[in-house]
């Protein structure tokens, strides 16, 4: 695999958008072939490829030239198909958690769902959000909360099982 230039990488470290363009048009398209395959979605290989580029701009200046410039953007772009495929699990699971929603149109599907989080007790519910839509691990969800990571791991668990529980007793927008 060709390498840059040093002064092209040099230049693009320096905040030269020329010389980052010209590294994002060499490692574009390969990066969104090794994501469409491992990813298997072509649409969001795109997203990613994107998103993989906004990381190595922001991180350009981190770049220490121990390793080959093109191992370190794909390492980058694998890491962020991690993200998308950890992500698309956390809506999975959560659809999984409420299937009886996955029929009704979208905008009702919203506030289903919204009503169902929010008859959570608050403990659970800053959990779940943590974990489930804002994508942090339990390690980060249990800095921001102040408690341990197992209690995290604990009222995520327990609010997956509300939810069901919610989902089972037809939607009852109680406190649970």
């Amino acid at each position: 695999m060709e390498e840059p230039e040093p002064a092209v990488l040099r230049a693009a470290m320096a905040g030269d958008l020329d010389a980052f363009e010209r590294l994002v048009r060499m490692y574009q398209p390969l990066v969104w072939r090794f994501l469409r395959h491992f990813l298997r979605d072509e649409a969001l290989a795109e997203d990613v490829t994107q998103e993989t580029f906004i990381h190595v701009f922001q991180r350009l200046p981190s770049f220490s030239f121990r390793c080959k410039f093109s191992n370190w953007v794909f390492r980058v772009a694998r890491n962020a198909g991690i993200d998308a495929i950890r992500s698309r699990e956390r809506h999975d699971r959560l659809a999984r958690a409420l299937p009886a929603l996955a029929s009704v149109p979208a905008p009702e599907t919203r506030a289903e769902v919204q009503a169902a989080v929010e008859s959570l007790t608050t403990k659970l519910r800053e959990a779940l959000l943590l974990i489930e839509v804002f994508g942090l691990s339990y390690r980060e969800a249990a800095e921001v909360l102040r408690v341990p990571e197992g209690t995290v791991k604990s009222r995520v668990f327990q609010a997956r099982q509300r939810l069901t529980a919610w989902r089972s007793e037809g939607g009852r927008a109680h406190e649970l």
